[in-house]
């Protein structure tokens, strides 16, 4: 065993832990990760380790590379109809291991289109943009010339430049989500239009095997005064770091919603609405 490489493995568990997280889009699948990669600091030799933390990485990456390749190739979980795993936190409580994976946080709405990407895109933009690794090391691990692996990350860059981001403080999010679900419950269709973007983009995932989306105001709005429940109990929670909020109906979890607001409107409501998938996700308490 490399004592070395377990050490290494426990003070950069959290990052290590984010790093699969991006390019896995599930928290079960990092923690997965992370455990295949401790099996294999049990079988490494220490003389043959000279950058724990380098190790690690190209480990976790090879993992998480193979992991992707599997689940496309066996249509495990294919594109389209699935939301990835959000991060779900109450309002201003947050364990050092969520902070660590919430930092330099993407929003849900980019990690759906992570999920699009092809695994060697997906790895090479993570591991570059959000962990600063050097290209020559993605190189390696894609097996890809250093070259090869600047264009994937730039392809995927392509790709994701589109996808709004979270803007304002929690605070300034929850005032115009608060809106929202005030003119749902007042059937007001105009004042639900005015705190829309004109595209927002509206997608659920109902544990159904199919993923639904569509866009614009008008649309989205008479979906949230269709599914405006008078029984609902709103509890307000952070999903990737966003505002969001938790829906119950009868005590028991109706839906979870991720709201992308920019611009002092909302241009992606992101629903997810399995109930054994929000009890795994929701923190204790």
């Amino acid at each position: 065993m490399a004592d070395s490489l377990t050490r290494e493995l426990e003070q950069s568990r959290a990052r290590l832990r984010a790093m699969a997280y991006r390019m896995l889009g599930s928290v079960s699948d990092a923690d997965d990760a992370l455990q295949e990669v401790w099996l294999r600091t049990r079988r490494t030799s220490e003389d043959a380790v000279h950058n724990p933390g380098g190790w690690l990485t190209t480990a976790l990456a090879h993992t998480c590379v193979d992991l992707l390749r599997s689940r496309s190739a066996r249509h495990e979980v294919p594109i389209g109809v699935r939301l990835p795993d959000p991060i779900v936190t109450a309002d201003g409580h947050t364990t050092p291991e969520t902070q660590a994976l919430l930092a330099d946080s993407i929003g849900l709405a980019l990690q759906v289109v992570l999920d699009h990407l092809d695994p060697a895109e997906r790895v090479a933009i993570v591991l570059h943009d959000s962990f600063a690794v050097p290209f020559g090391e993605i190189a390696a691990i894609l097996d890809r010339s250093p070259e090869a692996a600047r264009q994937l990350a730039s392809r995927a860059r392509r790709r994701i430049r589109s996808v709004p981001a979270p803007e304002g403080s929690p605070d300034d999010q929850r005032r115009v989500v608060d809106a929202f679900f005030a003119a749902a419950r007042r059937g007001d269709l105009a004042a639900l239009v005015r705190v829309l973007a004109p595209d927002v983009v509206l997608r659920g995932d109902l544990g159904t095997g199919k993923l639904w989306e569509s866009t614009g105001s008008e649309d989205a709005a008479a979906q949230a005064v269709r599914f405006a429940h008078p029984r609902a109990v709103l509890r307000p929670i952070l999903v990737n770091g966003a505002a969001g909020t938790l829906v119950t109906v009868d005590d028991r979890a109706a839906s979870l919603m991720a709201f992308t607001v920019t611009g002092g409107r909302i241009a992606e409501i992101d629903v997810l609405a399995d109930p054994h998938r929000i009890a795994a996700l929701l923190p204790d308490g």
